[in-house]
């Protein structure tokens, strides 16, 4: 009974729906991402090469085989297209949250520096330069 309850607490807290709609949005992400090099950046490349297709290319290394009683061996193929893919899929998508981490923490140093400028009072030393500058500002008036 204390396992269920102590899981209760856990689903309870906002930890366990954070990592939730984390895994949600990454998920929605990453096959956002993937079809952006499917069906956006793959067929540029691919024509530039010679109508390529990327996730077709491979080595045979072993050919299908028809065997005497009917049975049907496919082959066996090295999909280095395939991995390719995926290798460019996961540069771009590393990419993107590489520039989504930047720019939060951008805007997060300039809010803290603003807090800062707000926060902090003017230093004695500024105050009194101050008061001198108002003061000869105005004896130039007069």
């Amino acid at each position: 009974m204390r396992l269920l309850s102590e899981f209760k607490t856990f689903l309870s807290q906002g930890n366990a729906m954070d990592l939730a709609i984390g895994v949600i949005i990454g998920g929605a992400f990453g096959k956002t991402i993937t079809s952006l090099v499917d069906n956006i950046l793959m067929p540029p490349i691919g024509l530039l090469l010679g109508q390529m297709n990327f996730s077709e290319l491979g080595v045979t290394l072993k050919p299908a085989v028809d065997l005497a009683d009917g049975t049907h061996v496919s082959a066996v193929i090295l999909r280095y297209g395939a991995f390719l893919q995926s290798v460019l899929d996961f540069i771009i998508i590393a990419f993107c949250v590489f520039m989504i981490i930047k720019s939060v923490n951008t805007v997060r140093k300039l809010k803290t520096t603003q807090e800062e400028a707000i926060a902090t009072p003017p230093s004695e030393e500024v105050m009194l330069l101050t008061d001198i500058r108002d003061l000869l500002s105005t004896q130039k008036s007069a």
